[in-house]
Protein backbone atom coordinates (compact mmCIF):
# COMPACT_ATOMS: atom_id res chain seq x y z
CA UNK A 1 0.00 0.00 0.00
CA UNK A 2 1.20 3.38 -0.96
CA UNK A 3 2.36 5.75 1.70
CA UNK A 4 0.55 9.06 1.51
CA UNK A 5 2.56 11.91 0.85
CA UNK A 6 0.81 14.25 3.34
CA UNK A 7 2.23 12.79 5.99
CA UNK A 8 4.19 15.20 8.76
CA UNK A 9 6.48 13.55 11.46
CA UNK A 10 6.89 15.69 14.69
CA UNK A 11 9.45 15.52 17.84
CA UNK A 12 9.81 17.42 20.55
CA UNK A 13 11.72 20.04 18.66
CA UNK A 14 11.57 19.49 15.22
CA UNK A 15 8.83 19.06 12.21
CA UNK A 16 9.46 16.77 9.53
CA UNK A 17 7.57 17.12 6.25
CA UNK A 18 8.10 15.75 2.62
CA UNK A 19 10.09 18.21 0.83
CA UNK A 20 8.61 20.08 -1.56
CA UNK A 21 10.08 21.96 -4.76
CA UNK A 22 10.41 25.28 -2.31
CA UNK A 23 12.84 23.30 -0.62
CA UNK A 24 15.41 23.30 -3.49
CA UNK A 25 16.58 27.06 -2.59
CA UNK A 26 17.36 26.87 0.91
CA UNK A 27 19.01 23.20 0.49
CA UNK A 28 21.23 25.04 -2.25
CA UNK A 29 21.87 27.44 0.71
CA UNK A 30 23.03 24.94 3.03
CA UNK A 31 25.09 22.97 0.67
CA UNK A 32 26.93 25.81 -0.48
CA UNK A 33 28.68 25.76 3.16
CA UNK A 34 31.86 23.13 2.28
CA UNK A 35 31.77 22.60 5.98
CA UNK A 36 28.55 20.46 5.27
CA UNK A 37 28.80 19.08 1.92
CA UNK A 38 32.36 17.95 2.53
CA UNK A 39 30.96 15.58 5.29
CA UNK A 40 27.78 14.14 2.35
CA UNK A 41 29.18 11.15 -0.56
CA UNK A 42 26.83 11.87 -2.70
CA UNK A 43 25.98 16.16 -3.36
CA UNK A 44 28.05 17.60 -5.50
CA UNK A 45 30.68 20.30 -5.18
CA UNK A 46 29.81 23.28 -5.85
CA UNK A 47 25.96 22.93 -5.54
CA UNK A 48 24.61 23.90 -8.73
CA UNK A 49 21.17 25.42 -8.04
CA UNK A 50 19.55 23.46 -10.95
CA UNK A 51 20.75 20.24 -10.30
CA UNK A 52 19.65 20.99 -6.79
CA UNK A 53 15.96 21.63 -7.97
CA UNK A 54 15.88 18.88 -10.16
CA UNK A 55 16.76 16.73 -7.71
CA UNK A 56 13.82 18.06 -5.04
CA UNK A 57 11.52 17.96 -7.93
CA UNK A 58 12.47 13.64 -8.26
CA UNK A 59 11.21 13.48 -4.37
CA UNK A 60 7.47 12.81 -4.99
CA UNK A 61 8.14 10.45 -8.03
CA UNK A 62 10.64 8.41 -5.33
CA UNK A 63 8.03 8.75 -2.93
CA UNK A 64 4.93 7.36 -4.99
CA UNK A 65 7.68 4.29 -6.28
CA UNK A 66 8.20 3.75 -2.85
CA UNK A 67 12.45 3.90 -3.24
CA UNK A 68 13.35 6.83 -1.45
CA UNK A 69 11.31 8.97 1.26
CA UNK A 70 12.82 12.52 2.33
CA UNK A 71 12.03 14.88 4.34
CA UNK A 72 12.94 18.25 4.93
CA UNK A 73 13.59 19.09 8.61
CA UNK A 74 12.09 22.17 10.65
CA UNK A 75 12.57 23.71 13.50
CA UNK A 76 10.51 26.80 14.73
CA UNK A 77 8.99 26.29 11.36
CA UNK A 78 12.66 27.01 9.69
CA UNK A 79 14.16 24.70 7.24
CA UNK A 80 17.53 23.53 9.02
CA UNK A 81 18.17 20.50 6.90
CA UNK A 82 17.34 17.29 5.44
CA UNK A 83 16.55 13.57 6.69
CA UNK A 84 15.91 10.56 4.22
CA UNK A 85 15.56 7.06 3.78
CA UNK A 86 16.22 4.86 0.31
CA UNK A 87 18.04 2.52 -1.56
CA UNK A 88 14.72 0.27 -0.51
CA UNK A 89 15.14 -3.23 -2.55
CA UNK A 90 13.04 -5.09 -0.43
CA UNK A 91 15.21 -6.25 1.92
CA UNK A 92 16.92 -2.70 3.46
CA UNK A 93 16.82 0.52 2.82
CA UNK A 94 19.41 3.09 4.22
CA UNK A 95 18.96 6.50 6.32
CA UNK A 96 20.92 9.57 5.60
CA UNK A 97 20.80 13.31 7.07
CA UNK A 98 22.55 16.50 7.23
CA UNK A 99 21.72 19.81 8.42
CA UNK A 100 23.26 23.68 8.03
CA UNK A 101 26.30 24.36 10.23
CA UNK A 102 23.96 26.62 12.58
CA UNK A 103 22.17 23.00 13.61
CA UNK A 104 25.09 20.99 14.51
CA UNK A 105 25.78 20.17 18.03
CA UNK A 106 22.19 20.40 19.29
CA UNK A 107 20.87 17.27 19.02
CA UNK A 108 19.06 17.44 15.91
CA UNK A 109 20.48 14.66 13.79
CA UNK A 110 19.74 11.89 16.43
CA UNK A 111 15.95 13.55 17.09
CA UNK A 112 15.07 13.39 13.13
CA UNK A 113 16.83 10.25 12.74
CA UNK A 114 15.46 8.25 15.01
CA UNK A 115 12.10 9.86 13.47
CA UNK A 116 12.60 8.32 10.25
CA UNK A 117 14.36 4.68 11.48
CA UNK A 118 10.28 5.15 13.28
CA UNK A 119 8.80 5.89 9.95
CA UNK A 120 10.75 2.95 7.76
CA UNK A 121 10.00 0.36 10.28
CA UNK A 122 6.63 1.48 10.89
CA UNK A 123 5.95 2.07 7.06
CA UNK A 124 8.00 -0.54 5.52
CA UNK A 125 8.53 -4.15 5.07
CA UNK A 126 12.01 -3.60 5.45
CA UNK A 127 14.22 -5.72 7.60
CA UNK A 128 17.24 -3.38 8.11
CA UNK A 129 18.72 0.14 7.63
CA UNK A 130 21.77 0.61 6.67
CA UNK A 131 23.75 4.10 6.91
CA UNK A 132 27.00 5.03 6.64
CA UNK A 133 29.80 8.41 6.98
CA UNK A 134 33.11 9.70 6.69
CA UNK A 135 35.82 8.09 8.85
CA UNK A 136 36.54 11.36 10.18
CA UNK A 137 33.06 12.47 10.83
CA UNK A 138 32.72 10.88 14.22
CA UNK A 139 29.85 12.61 14.96
CA UNK A 140 27.89 10.91 12.91
CA UNK A 141 28.60 8.03 14.27
CA UNK A 142 27.98 8.82 17.73
CA UNK A 143 24.41 9.95 16.11
CA UNK A 144 23.93 6.31 14.77
CA UNK A 145 24.73 4.58 17.80
CA UNK A 146 22.72 6.54 19.31
CA UNK A 147 19.69 5.67 16.84
CA UNK A 148 20.94 1.42 17.93
CA UNK A 149 22.96 1.24 14.52
CA UNK A 150 26.31 -0.78 15.26
CA UNK A 151 29.12 -0.44 13.07
CA UNK A 152 29.54 -3.23 10.64
CA UNK A 153 33.09 -2.99 8.75
CA UNK A 154 34.94 0.08 7.59
CA UNK A 155 35.78 0.52 4.06
CA UNK A 156 36.38 3.36 0.88
CA UNK A 157 33.37 4.98 -0.69
CA UNK A 158 33.29 7.48 -3.25
CA UNK A 159 32.62 10.64 -2.50
CA UNK A 160 31.43 13.28 -5.78
CA UNK A 161 32.29 16.10 -3.09
CA UNK A 162 36.03 15.44 -3.04
CA UNK A 163 36.39 14.10 -6.00
CA UNK A 164 37.77 10.72 -4.65
CA UNK A 165 37.62 7.69 -2.23
CA UNK A 166 36.87 8.69 0.97
CA UNK A 167 37.83 6.13 3.99
CA UNK A 168 33.88 5.67 5.24
CA UNK A 169 32.39 3.60 8.18
CA UNK A 170 29.25 1.80 7.98
CA UNK A 171 26.53 0.44 10.13
CA UNK A 172 23.22 -1.58 10.14
CA UNK A 173 19.97 -1.41 12.11
CA UNK A 174 17.91 -4.54 12.12
CA UNK A 175 14.18 -5.42 12.59
CA UNK A 176 13.18 -5.21 15.88
CA UNK A 177 15.31 -2.47 17.23
CA UNK A 178 15.86 -0.52 20.41
CA UNK A 179 17.71 3.03 20.76
CA UNK A 180 20.02 2.34 23.07
CA UNK A 181 19.95 5.88 25.99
Amino acid sequence: MPIPRDIVLTTPRLTLRPTSPEDARRFFEIQSNWNVTRMLRLAPWPPDPEVMAAWVASHAEEWAAGSAFRFAVLADGAVIGCADADDFDGEKGEIGYWFDEAAWGRGYAAEAGAAVVDFVFSRTDVRRLEAGRLAENPASGRVLEKLGFRRTYDGVRWSRSRGAQVEYCFYRLDRPYSRAG
